[in-house]
């Protein structure tokens, strides 16, 4: 067959090369819709070979080949070769998929490894198998019984951009594989020693009814004499040519193997030490000592006896089983089991499973594929039915951290060879039952909401989840090996188990030991092998306390793996504590009273570690406790004081609280208590430090953490000295540091207001009553109402702030009053339940008793975030006021009963998970009692960071406000979407908005402009007296923008008026301003379009119209006068000078800081290294452990800067960095800075986290992409909010309230392996510089692509001095070559330009800006690198810049010279692109002759484009070869002008080229080249250099 591919392909494909070449065009921009095809159908035998040709390294995957039985001509292609069904078969990766789901994993090479060059090939032979061919050689069998008609298929994917057939014939060597295979075909009629022995197996099996297979010599005898397991062989498996019998090279066991045969070894030693050491029942006949009774106490050796189907004998023998566990004595045993099951009976995952699921290692292994792109389709079940007192149990090995929800388990009576597996698992409505987070689903329907306190969507990896049905038929779960009770009763008695790996699940094993005292042995014993003091003596093991021994409080002998008991149990002490810092957990050997408290005395301390003792409570046994390396690792049922915090579950709940436990010597003492009322409270030196926690369970075990500094530690029992407890614990401590959030000092007189102790089930109060928070928030959502412990008084502001949400809900915070006292109110699951006596604010809805009185109050409580204030204050007059941030919403409601108590009311609903009582909480000024506030009295300041103005809350019937005012959303309809601005513009105040969303079912767009309609003269909302369009508003004066048409009134005075607003979409922004000279002003993205009305009155507001296809727009500009105390110093980027004023126009800046000199810290991550007086950090090893932090804290206003030195691209990620709020000398640093949880805030690729929570998505650049030198900056405003520098420009607040004093943090992650603090051009902001530049200083010739270069993205030159990317390098070098003289070129090197794909999206450049008088569209030479032309003084280049346009003119590097030295493109230019003959008065000319000329004179002519996409054709501007001078390799480069155009010198005319294809999105192909005849008509700008 022809070696061609199909003419129909994947709609980016392009054909050359006769049809041999195919190539996926936009590759850095699309990685699929690449499919080709071959041409005809595939002969057997026929190998259809391509060759990859080119790869780019913006994506992940590649080629992927195969076959398929559609044909070509008929097929709608869908996007890649894995959505092909109806019988196509794609190898992808190293697996096979057949009509897209996997039918062979790890086959053949992996094709994502090939690179340019190499050769991938696809065969059907003739017995219909397929076979994949890798540069020549074979793969092997993909699949079997393919049709014969089939096609060749080739995915250009990802990374993969072009192929070319090679080749499409039979292998040279395919006869002679024929014969050789005749020839194995014979060989196999007789039959070998294996085949016979295998023959008898099966015969066996047929008599029988069972498989048992010939006796097996045992592994040898290790550690007193325990039998190791040997890999099982299961009946879907071949058999292996041999057993293994003793440990020998050849001998190949899997790690999971390995650890099972020595976690076995030790539980059989265990055993035969309890026993008196008897025969380890290793059952058989014959002279092999088969494994056929392992499963056997007694070793009992032929005979007969009772089989129970755990055990047995082999070769016909039995044996009696008296294994405790169903499973876990002799699922091994190779015996017959009753009813005819397999010997081989061991709980395995089922073959058939979920569409994403990979198993693995003999089917004890479950994996969800693509783990980061899909969170569902991971059900997997048991190989067969549990047995009654069977555990089912599973360890969790790998989670992921982007989704909601986790791993779900349960039983179903439906087996898995009928099953047609569902997504999830709750979604089956029958034979289900299920356990998801921490509650019971049965059918898919909740039957317990809170089965137990652990919730599954917390584990980690490395935790057990176990099930068992009891003979009973009751159902329970494990957690670790601790029974949470029963589930559910009566359980079918046929259920298989089933696992769910949901959402942060991704791979379990099944764990075939479920003894709970077999598994602490084990650990015990491998803790003392692996421990350097295996010689200290065993402390007796008992998991039944002694009923004989005195009730007094010691320390348990099972402890850390670096601990130990000593002391008659007193003492605890960490013996190496100079090597580790950790693994020194030890826990009381008994549950703490009611009030006693437990207190220890510490006795020694070392120097070496940050950190020191924590201590605190747990509801685990630690008769069973898997102990973790530190206590607050684990994430459930434990309450701990590190530092001076507590943290409930590995949580920070309490972030200052009491004394500082790291600064504690040897000789202080800590305790801690649980009071009858639940309440924690700790003690340090016997000094109460206040209720830390509520609602702690009664039977809890004391637990102290020997972490750190502290090495030992003595329980103290002499409680004599001790200070009595406070009896009212609701009132907080009476002693305690002044930095505790509980201390009254200061405080007004209303500081007693609190949250009462009673509330709904899932709520809980700590802190002293002054914080509310919600437990098991990913799994519950509702029954946590808290309410104020007294009623309010007049006029008292009762304020709360959030301080924590999660992302899993939909609804958020609801807060209102009640008349209901806290002790006759049944806290139902939300308030708005309550119907009676109650006012509610839900989202925007006032509701009284339930019911909605009234919508779209003027604020949103669903929009608001984390720091978000929320206050409501009853007046005397009986009205209820709410406060977002401290600004006063309005009256929401009147009415309420005058002299009746009214009890503050919050519903930790949905999102919101924590909130705190703020000082501002108590009685305001008299004019607020009256709702007589000013706008003077609360500014106007918005919760979105850096915006000012507001949206007014007379608005079109169809508008939603959100965002206290800053989002405005259509939610109906195409019209009636007319808002306005909340305040007068200011002259030349500018009010811009951005879009958000659009439909496109709609025409028309956005309209804008400026009305002197006042907004707070109409009447209530929804105003549905407001016209429905904005060119209808005709009541008072109005002047508007609509597509391209300036209206006034609705009259039209102006078309083609800058941009057409029809044409945008998300993502761009939209301004209007009133200029002092009366004129309305349009911006489009930052850009003035020019005047586009005039006579503009002074009094208007800002207008717009959410019409047609625009549905919702965020504002994102700022007031022109911002109130005193949110004046904010200037930045170093700021606009202080304005595009439009005189170069001589000076730079206002404040006066001069004095900044303070900053270094790194001696204390940082293990693989950091300093130098250069600790100003240089560098990361020596690995990819982590690289956390910095400075010496000196962080001052106001003082930009903290440093530079990448140093990047290795062997690793993926980069830096990231932030502040820490607390000091750093003592921190013990993790292995990466998410993992720091307390007062930290962090910028990570583009994402903004506090506390390792992500508060804030695309946030300046991403971070990953930054190349070396780049020069980042950290600075806190006076404030407190966190910016953001890259090379010099300000990115906007990343994070506010940031506290004082805080530190810089950065962690030198994966690729970022070097840095150095910048320690020259650090001012404060705003300070003076002789060498940094205000925008408006700079020359008019600076100013092009719509920034302002110089400032905005290159480094200040002592900064930074040219230090480029690889790409700009590579092209400066080609500039070198050829030799152009240095004084056509700009002095200053920081106005060159790289466009590559980093560097440009580094800036954040938008692909088109405007440029000229009237304003016309260019693209950015993406790809290309621009090197700045001098521009001579006569060109007046002021006027130039403002007022011609922008284009491109590709040329050849021989015509460069010649054009450099007039300065000027000229027609007589040897480039093919830029001269060509035009007759002066031929039809259709675009020339005009000149006066006098000649008939048949031809003038030639200049032709441009503004877009380096038609004029970097390779027809305009030819390719050359080079060789670079420092890599050696050859490369080819073009070369180009940027130019400016002076407006009306040309003519815009279609491309002259035939082609059909558009070239730019923008740009039709109609309009896409420019002409012009005129001498001087272009001014050079700049040199253009592409290199491949």
């Amino acid at each position: 067959m022809a070696a061609e591919l199909h003419p129909r392909s994947g709609k980016l494909i392009g054909l050359s090369n006769s049809n041999r070449t195919a190539q996926r065009n936009q590759p850095v921009q699309e990685f699929n819709h690449g499919l080709v095809l071959s041409r005809e159908p595939l002969r057997d035998r026929d190998v259809f070979t391509v060759r990859i040709d080119k790869k780019v390294n913006s994506w992940s995957g590649s080629i992927e080949i195969g076959v398929t039985a559609l044909d070509p001509a008929a097929l709608d292609f869908p996007s890649s070769a894995t959505g092909l069904k109806g019988g196509s078969w794609i190898v992808s990766g190293c697996s096979v998929l057949k009509d897209g789901r996997s039918v062979l994993e790890e086959y053949g090479r992996d094709l994502d490894q090939l690179g340019e060059g190499d050769r991938v090939g696809i065969q059907r032979n003739g017995r219909g198998e397929l076979h994949l061919w890798v540069n020549g050689q074979d793969c092997g069998t993909a699949a079997s019984g393919l049709p014969s008609r089939l096609w060749a298929v080739v995915d250009l994917y990802g990374k993969c951009t072009q192929v070319t057939v090679v080749s499409c014939e039979p292998p040279p060597d395919t006869e002679e594989q024929e014969e050789d295979e005749e020839e194995r075909e014979e060989e196999v009629e007789s039959p070998s020693p294996a085949a016979l022995t295998t023959e008898a197996c099966r015969d066996h099996e047929d008599r029988t009814g069972a498989l048992v297979l010939p006796a097996v010599p045992a592994l040898a005898t290790v550690m007193n004499g325990s039998a190791e397991e040997v890999p099982e062989v299961t009946r879907g498996h071949s058999r292996p040519d041999k057993f293994p019998n003793n440990f020998e090279p050849d001998t190949v066991l899997t790690e999971h193997q390995l650890f099972d045969v020595f976690n076995n070894a030790i539980v059989s030693l265990y055993r035969s030490e309890d026993e008196g050491g008897e025969d380890l029942g290793l059952g058989g006949g014959g002279s092999d000592s088969s494994r056929a009774g392992a499963g056997s106490n007694n070793g009992a050796r032929g005979g007969g006896g009772n089989d129970n189907g755990n055990g047995g004998g082999a070769e016909g023998g039995g044996s009696t089983n008296n294994s405790p566990s169903g499973s876990a004595g002799g699922t091994a045993g190779m015996a017959v089991g009753t009813g005819g099951m397999t010997t081989n009976d061991a709980l395995l995952f089922h073959e058939k499973c979920g569409t994403l699921i990979k198993l693995s290692n003999n089917n004890k292994t479950a994996e969800r594929r693509r783990p980061l792109d899909e969170f569902n389709n991971g059900v997997v079940m048991t190989n067969r039915p549990l047995r009654h007192n069977e555990m089912f149990e599973i360890r969790i090995d790998k989670l992921v951290d982007k989704w909601s929800g986790s791993i779900e388990i349960g039983v179903t009576t439906h087996n898995p060879n009928n099953l047609d597996y569902p997504a999830t698992m709750t979604n089956l409505r029958s034979g289900t039952i299920m356990m998801s987070g921490c509650g019971i689903l049965t059918n898919g329907k909740g039957t317990r909401r809170e089965y137990c306190e652990f919730s599954l969507d917390e584990l980690q990896e490395g935790d057990h989840i176990g099930l068992m049905r009891k003979a009973s038929g009751a159902l329970h779960f494990y957690i670790n090996g601790i029974d949470q009770g029963v589930a559910a009763n009566q359980t079918p008695g046929v259920v298989y188990g089933v696992v769910d790996l949901y959402g942060m699940a991704v791979k379990v094993t099944i764990v075939h030991n479920h003894n709970h005292s077999d598994r602490l042995r084990r650990n015990n014993a491998i803790m003392r092998a692996l421990s350097p003091d295996v010689g200290r003596p065993r402390p007796a093991l008992s998991l039944t306390p002694d009923p004989e021994a005195p009730d007094r409080l010691l320390f348990h002998p099972n402890c850390g793996q670096k601990a130990a008991i000593i002391g008659d149990g007193r003492t605890a002490l960490r013996p190496h504590a100079t090597d580790d810092f950790n693994h020194g957990v030890v826990l009381s050997n008994r549950p703490l009273h009611s009030n006693e408290v437990f207190q220890v005395r510490i006795d020694k301390m070392v120097d070496k570690w940050a950190g020191s003792i924590e201590i605190g409570v747990t509801t685990h046994n630690p008769a069973y406790l898997q102990l973790p390396s530190t206590m607050t690792n684990l994430r459930s049922g434990t309450w701990m004081m590190t530092g001076n915090g507590v943290m409930h579950n590995g949580t920070t709940i309490l972030d200052e609280y009491g004394h500082n436990l790291d600064r504690l010597k040897a000789g202080d003492t800590v305790g801690v208590v649980r009071k009858d009322d639940g309440s924690l409270h700790f003690f340090v030196n016997g000094v109460p430090q206040g209720p830390a926690a509520w609602n702690v369970p009664p039977s809890v075990y004391a637990v102290v953490d020997l972490y750190g500094q502290a090495a030992q530690a003595t329980i103290m029992d002499d409680m004599a000295d001790l200070p009595p407890l406070p009896d009212d614990s609701s009132e907080g401590p009476t002693a305690m540091s002044p930095g505790s959030p509980c201390s009254i000092t200061g405080a007004s007189a209303a500081s007693d207001l609190r949250f009462h102790q009673l509330h709904g089930t899932n709520a809980v109060i700590t802190n002293g009553g002054r914080t509310a928070l919600r437990q098991n928030c990913r799994s519950e959502f509702n029954d946590a109402i808290v309410i104020s412990n007294r009623c309010l008084r007049d006029g008292e502001l009762f304020e709360i702030v959030i301080q924590k949400m999660v992302d899993r809900w939909s609804g958020s915070i609801e807060a209102g009053v009640t008349a209901i006292r806290p002790e006759e109110l049944e806290f139902p699951n939300t308030m708005t339940d309550i119907d009676y006596d109650t006012w509610m604010l839900s989202g925007t809805a006032i509701m009284q008793d339930g019911n909605t009185m009234r919508n779209n109050y003027g604020c949103d409580l669903d929009s608001l975030s984390t720091g978000s204030r929320i206050g409501m204050m009853r007046t005397a007059s009986g009205d209820l006021h709410y406060y977002i941030n401290g600004v006063d919403q309005g009256v929401a409601c009147t009415g309420l009963p005058p002299g009746k108590e009214v009890y503050a009311v919050i519903d930790l609903y949905g999102q919101c998970v924590q909130v705190s009582i703020t000082s501002s909480s108590g009685p305001l000024d008299n004019s607020l009692c009256t709702s007589n506030i000013t706008e003077k009295s609360f500014p106007i300041h918005s919760p979105v960071a850096g915006v000012a103005h507001r949206l007014h809350n007379k608005h079109g019937k169809n508008v939603v406000l959100l965002g206290d005012g800053c989002q405005a959303v259509r939610v109906g309809g195409y019209a009636h979407g007319i808002v306005f601005s909340a305040k007068e513009l200011k002259t030349d105040e500018l009010f811009e908005v951005k879009i958000n969303e659009v439909d496109e079912q709609w025409s028309g767009s956005l309209r804008i402009g400026l009305t002197t309609l006042q907004p707070p003269d109409l009447p209530s909302c929804p105003l549905s007296g407001l016209s429905p369009s904005l060119t209808q508003l005709r009541s008072k004066v109005t002047w508007l923008l609509a597509g391209s048409e300036v209206r006034r009134n609705g009259v039209l005075q102006r078309q083609n008026y800058g941009c057409s607003l029809d044409r945008l979409t998300v993502g761009n922004r939209v301004g209007v301003k009133r200029c002092s000279d009366d004129t309305m002003h349009i911006f489009i993205d930052g850009e003035d379009m020019g005047p586009a009305a005039t006579a503009v009155a002074k009094n208007v507001y800002a207008v717009l119209d959410l019409y047609g296809k625009v549905t919702a727009v965020s504002i994102v500009s700022s007031t022109l006068v911002e109130d005193t105390e949110s004046v904010k110093a200037p930045s170093l980027s700021s606009d202080s000078c304005s595009e439009g004023e005189d170069d001589s126009t000076p730079c206002e800046n404040e006066p001069t800081l004095v900044p303070m000199a900053m270094a790194f810290l001696e204390n940082h991550g293990k693989n950091i290294q300093l130098s250069n007086q600790n100003l240089t950090a560098a990361r020596v090893s690995s990819y982590n452990q690289g956390l910095l932090v400075t010496a000196q804290p962080l001052p106001r206003q003082q930009l903290f800067q440093f530079q990448i030195d140093r990047l290795n691209s062997s690793w993926t990620s980069s830096l990231s960095l932030g502040v820490i709020g607390h000091s750093p000398d003592r921190l013990n640093f993790p292995s990466t800075a998410c993992c720091l949880k307390r007062s930290v805030w962090l910028l990570q690729r583009d994402s903004v986290f506090h506390n390792s929570l992500k508060i804030c998505e695309n946030y300046g650049p991403n971070l990953d992409t930054c190349p070396e030198g780049t020069v980042l900056g950290l600075l806190v405003d006076a404030n407190g909010c966190l910016h953001l520098y890259v090379n010099g420009m300000d990115q906007g607040v990343a994070a506010q309230d940031i506290p004082s004093p805080c530190y810089p943090l950065i962690d030198l992650y994966g690729q970022c392996e070097q840095v150095t603090i910048v320690t020259n051009h650090v001012p404060a902001v705003g300070a003076e510089s002789g060498d940094v530049r205000c925008q408006g200083d700079m020359e008019k010739a600076d100013m092009v692509d719509g920034i302002k270069e110089s400032v905005c993205w290159t480094p200040p030159p002592a900064v930074n001095p040219n230090k480029t990317c690889e790409y700009q390098a590579l092209c400066s070098r080609f500039k070198d070559l050829l030799t152009l003289p240095d004084g056509y070129f700009n002095e200053d090197a920081k106005y060159n330009l790289c466009y590559c794909e980093s560097c440009h999206k580094l800036r954040g450049d938008e692909a088109y800006y405007k440029r000229g008088e009237p304003p016309r569209d260019y693209a950015l030479p993406f790809g290309w690198c621009r090197f700045a032309l001098r521009i001579k003084p006569h060109c007046e280049v002021s006027n130039t810049f403002k007022k011609w346009h922008i284009a491109y003119h590709g040329t050849s590097v021989g015509s460069l010279r010649r054009t450099l030295d007039h300065n000027q493109l000229l027609p007589e230019s040897s480039s093919v692109f830029s001269a060509s003959p035009v007759k002066a008065e031929g039809h259709g000319s675009y020339g005009e002759p000149e006066e006098n000329s000649a008939p048949e004179r031809e003038i030639p002519c200049v032709r441009l484009s503004p877009t380096m996409r038609y004029s970097g054709l390779e027809v305009f501007a030819p390719k050359v070869q080079f060789r670079d001078p420092r890599s050696l390799r050859c490369h080819h480069a073009q070369v180009g002008f940027q130019v400016c155009v002076r407006p009306g010198s040309y003519k815009v005319g279609p491309q002259s080229l035939g082609i059909s294809d558009p070239l730019d999105q923008r740009f039709s192909n109609t309009e896409i080249e420019w002409i012009t005849k005129e001498k001087g008509g272009t001014l050079l700008y700049g040199l253009l250099i592409r290199v491949e």
